[in-house]
């Protein structure tokens, strides 16, 4: 060897340590940042309401007025036979006791219900102020006071317990959630490789890349306030081990086939990135460009889940295409052990089941697409019967006891308010608007509270139960009443909430339709092949849909639907579902390019494509599925229209209908392209040998 080659080899093996040593680097200056993504995660209703809603104003107003935000409870005591008097003396005593332990807002007073089973204590204070610690210590302080015994059932309820309880729940998401992430991937990854040691390789990278994400999730909070919240967090660390999975298997994959015809494993990297590279850099792209059309959403729990979802992707892209083959090389062949790909062999031959889905599909594309299309319509129409709403108390799986003491009011007060509406109004016009809200249809109290800052607080009751159509009609006729003033409270989030999911969704979608098929038109230079894609897509969104219909109410149980999944579904399915289909339909592109025949040409890719794609459907579909294993219904909900959506993509539309539809159309899948305009391959007849 001479000089110049013993230099070039030098670089070679100096690479790889070069990229692992800039890891440990960046790894060392996010790990500060990283620790302090817990800090910064808040899961407050005002963290999730919409930005420009009378709710949204009324908690920031709150938290101006003189002693902070208030925290409302409600003290609930039930005895089935009845309430006895030393049932009452008990609850007089333990409120009492609460009140000398803590600042409240006014004197809590007794309500008892008509069958006399019931006596509830509105309990408030602006002791905690935003801190969310100091909100949750004043909530369990309260439920060590207040305790029953011999039949007397005592629960905290009302919306700062329900933030308590829903605080626990997302705290305690962070350990389960990842570690169930890791071990589904694990398993697959396993069964996929079928080797001891090279699923480690990708998990471990995968982990490092979360890590990552969350030291640049924190600097985006500090920089442009992004919110962060349990949910958004909780997806970022889903898309990172899904979406650098994926990556992974497609970079492996190729990396193997390289290192049968390459020599040095440093080199059959640099084919595998040269040849896989673009392809995944596209794909990762138009997810991060769908995902960042959230960014356009009002409500802030939406727009907030665009940028970290980003985040994930982004840093899964970078660690699987730098630290991922920078492993792998210094690793060498032996990381395949048993089945090590030796150079000069060739993989045995065998017949897949790609190969013969595509030959089924070449036969009779046209009645392969029609029967598709049906079947997709059909499981589509299951979004009729998805459940209305979801309110606050069904959105646990399990019922904390903030939910329990709302049931038992809403059996004990069945036509009366037990949840305040809080009204915000100038100081100078507040008894005109006491006055007013009073004369409210549906309204049963009104109370003057607190002023400061030219604000004063009003706290109405309604007559009508909580989430109840009397009580939305109640809400929406004092924000057309009182001029200048904002309404809000926890029912009033709830109506703000569907109200502005509505609306994103009808700017959200077209956005993100428009940005990824201007993504595609320009990777595939083709008008008709990225319709065909997108429309593919639509269609899966609404069938996974569909099916969440047939299964959340009748199966599950669910009493509601959460409002954001429809958009956050789209979103995510219209993303990563293009993302499958470019691998598809770049290879079909690339032997299109080679001078194959159209039909041919789509076969081939799938062929080629299915069984590695396939594996990352699989690992995407397990990651998503993950959520449906968390005690929030909105997770659940949510993971398994994913889980389904990237199924029925990998194995029906992408295999069967993409392909379909190329065959069908032939040359003119890429009009306006010069690929359309190209004529057919003709196929010359064998000649007989001369005698």
């Amino acid at each position: 060897m001479g000089a110049a080659g013993k230099r070039s080899s030098g670089r070679r093996r100096a690479v790889p340590w070069l990229v692992l040593g800039l890891w440990i680097a960046v790894l060392a200056l996010a790990s500060p940042f990283a620790s302090k993504l817990s800090d910064v995660q808040r899961d407050r209703a005002v963290d999730y309401l919409p930005a420009s809603a009378d709710s949204t104003q009324v908690a920031k107003i709150q938290d101006r007025l003189p002693g902070g935000e208030a925290t409302e409870m409600v003290v609930v005591y039930h005895r089935d036979g009845g309430l006895t008097a030393a049932d009452k003396a008990t609850a007089a005593d333990q409120i009492a006791e609460i009140a000398g332990a803590h600042t409240l807002t006014g004197r809590p007073a007794a309500v008892p219900s008509e069958d006399g089973t019931t006596l509830m204590y509105p309990v408030a204070s602006t002791e905690p102020g935003q801190d969310e610690e100091a909100r949750d210590e004043l909530v369990n302080a309260v439920r060590d006071i207040a305790r029953g015994g011999d039949g007397l059932s005592v629960e905290v309820g009302g919306a700062g317990a329900l933030a308590t309880d829903a605080s626990e729940v997302y705290d305690s998401l962070d350990g389960p959630l990842l570690y169930t992430t890791a071990g589904v991937v694990a398993l697959l990854l396993i069964l996929i490789y079928r080797s001891p040691f090279l699923w480690l390789v990708p998990l471990t990278v995968a982990g490092i890349a979360d890590y990552l994400s969350m030291g640049v999730a924190y600097g985006l909070n500090q920089w442009f306030d992004t919110p962060v919240s349990g949910q958004s967090a909780g997806i970022m660390t889903i898309l990172v081990f899904g979406a650098g999975t994926d990556y992974a298997l497609l970079l492996v994959s190729r990396y193997r086939e390289e290192l049968r015809r390459v020599e040095r494993p440093y080199d059959a990297m640099a084919a595998a990135l040269r040849g896989c590279g673009p392809a995944v850099l596209a794909s990762s792209g138009t997810v991060a460009a769908g995902l960042l059309c959230l960014l356009a959403a009002d409500l802030n729990s939406s727009r907030g889940m665009g940028p970290l979802g980003t985040v994930g992707v982004l840093c899964a892209l970078a660690a699987m295409l730098t630290l991922l083959p920078a492993v792998l090389v210094l690793l060498g062949r032996r990381v395949f052990w048993p089945l090590v790909p030796r150079y000069g062999s060739t993989p045995k031959a065998r017949r897949s089941l790609f190969t013969a889905m595509g030959s089924s599909a070449g036969r009779r594309p046209l009645t392969v697409l029609a029967g598709g299309a049906v079947l997709l319509g059909a499981l589509a129409l299951g979004t009729l019967n998805l459940p209305g709403a979801l309110k606050q108390e069904d959105s646990f799986t399990t019922k904390p006891d903030a939910v329990a003491a709302m049931e038992t009011l809403a059996a004990a007060y069945p036509e009366s308010g037990t949840r305040p509406i809080t009204v915000i109004a100038p100081t100078d016009r507040a008894d005109a608007a006491l006055a007013e809200a009073r004369d409210t249809r549906g309204v049963q109290s009104a109370e003057r509270g607190r002023s400061g800052g030219s604000w004063t607080e009003i706290t109405v009751l309604a007559a009508a139960p909580p989430q109840s159509a009397g009580e939305t009609a109640t809400i929406k006729d004092l924000r057309e009443n009182l001029d200048g003033s904002y309404v809000g409270g926890a029912s009033a989030e709830q109506i703000d909430l569907e109200d502005t999911n509505a609306r994103d969704t009808m700017i959200v979608v077209p956005i993100v339709l428009l940005s990824v098929l201007l993504i595609l038109v320009a990777l595939l230079r083709s008008l008709v092949a990225p319709l065909l894609l997108v429309a593919a897509v639509v269609a899966v969104w609404g069938a996974a849909l569909g099916i969440g219909g047939l299964v959340f109410g009748p199966l599950l149980g669910f009493e509601g639907t959460d409002p954001g999944l429809g958009l956050l579904s789209f979103v995510f399915l219209v993303a990563l579902g293009v993302d499958y289909g470019i691998f598809l339909v770049h290879r079909m592109r690339e032997e299109s390019l080679n001078g194959t025949e159209p039909a041919e040409a789509a076969l081939i890719a799938l062929r080629t494509t299915g069984g590695v794609v396939a594996s990352a459907g699989l690992v995407l579909a397990a990651t998503f599925a993950v959520l449906t294993t968390m005690p929030m219904v909105q997770l659940v909900e949510l993971g398994f229209v994913i889980a389904v959506g990237v199924l029925l993509d990998t194995f029906l539309v992408r295999t069967y209908l993409v392909t379909s539809a190329s065959v069908a159309l032939r040359r003119r899948v890429w009009w306006p392209g010069r690929l359309s305009r190209a004529p057919e391959p003709v196929r010359q007849e064998r000649q007989p040998e001369p005698v």
